[in-house]
């Protein structure tokens, strides 16, 4: 204890010591919690899991996990807690290699055949219909994939573009229920995958070449439903590896982002990300109030190696919360 010269009352010169180590605890307790937060993810992420409500909410964005990861770091730093410091930077090498873009590459064999322009979009209820229509004009696509297409969505589709693209598949539903496949080619009758929401499939004839078209629309991972979105992605996945020796094109809001377990295991049936070809691999195309500067890449075009992709462009489209995705892939065949 000392004696305060002016006052002569007696002071604890150890309090501000004290004060300092008490904050310390403090920052290295909340430096924990973070690390132990993103720890669990990223364990999932290693295990090859999408586990349980709310990891599969949350793998969604992974790559956002690198600021949660960096402040704990920061705690550790200020705490002088250093064995802190070594699990946020083993967390932030983990972070770093998942973040990477995931699945094959390579170019494709053989001469090509024919250009093809794949636009997806998901219209949420149909009220982005006459956005979408008004890029179908500007964009000119060959082949389009619209999600969430109910009654009136597929009444002005048919009235506004089946002059342009006369062959239609389609599951017609209300509300999230109705999808739409429209085709410049001509499109025979595809098994399509039943699900809770429409997921027609067709074959078109592309300059002569067979093509399966398959639209993707699972369900969403809501807490309740995590493992119907899991089933329904293992059903896409089942309908990409029955038929490895066909071109293929599997496009729609798959609900579901590299980093997901359900959806790298369709990547593994040997399907390419057409907008990682192009160079524009985890672009935002969800929530696209919010996207680019935050979001998700659930809106997907999948190629077979038959396919190059050259370009890759995500559409901000009115009245509706996904970002339309715009691709253009080469077809190659046989020598």
């Amino acid at each position: 204890m000392d004696t305060d010269t002016l006052t002569g009352e007696r002071t604890d010169s150890r309090a501000p010591a004290r004060g300092r180590r008490a904050g310390r605890r403090f920052g290295a307790w909340c430096a924990g919690l973070l690390f132990a937060g993103v720890s669990v993810i990223v364990g999932c992420r290693v295990a090859d899991s999408d586990g349980i409500t709310p990891v599969p909410q949350l793998l969604a964005f992974l790559p956002w996990l690198l600021v949660p990861t960096g402040a704990g770091l920061l705690l550790t730093l200020l705490a002088r807690w250093w064995t802190g410091a070594v699990w946020g930077v083993a967390l932030l090498g983990l972070l770093a290699w998942f973040i990477e873009p995931y699945g094959k590459t390579g170019e494709p064999a053989g001469p090509p055949v024919a250009e093809v322009r794949v636009l997806t979009s998901n219209v949420e209820f149909g009220q982005g219909t006459s956005s979408l229509i008004a890029a179908v004009g500007r964009e000119k696509p060959d082949i389009l994939f619209v999600q969430e297409c109910e009654y009136t969505c597929d009444a002005a589709l048919r009235r506004e573009l089946a002059a342009d693209y006369p062959h239609r598949r389609a599951v017609e539903g209300g509300g999230s229920e109705g999808s739409v496949i429209l085709s410049r080619f001509p499109l025979e009758a595809g098994p399509g995958v039943p699900a809770t929401m429409g997921m027609p499939g067709a074959v078109a004839d592309v300059r002569g070449h067979a093509v399966r078209l398959q639209l993707a629309h699972p369900m969403p991972p809501l807490p309740d439903q995590v493992g119907l979105w899991r089933d329904e992605l293992d059903a896409l996945r089942d309908v990409a590896a029955e038929d490895t020796g066909t071109p293929t094109v599997l496009a729609g809001d798959f609900n579901a982002s590299q980093d997901h377990a359900a959806f790298r295991r369709i990547l593994d049936t040997g399907l390419r990300d057409a907008a990682r070809l192009a160079g524009a691999d985890r672009t935002p195309s969800w929530p696209s109030r919010t996207a680019p500067t935050l979001g998700v890449q659930i809106d997907h075009v999948l190629v077979s190696e038959d396919f190059a992709a050259h370009r890759a462009r995500f559409l901000d489209l009115a009245d509706t919360d996904h970002r339309a995705l715009v691709v253009d892939l080469t077809l190659h065949g046989g020598e």
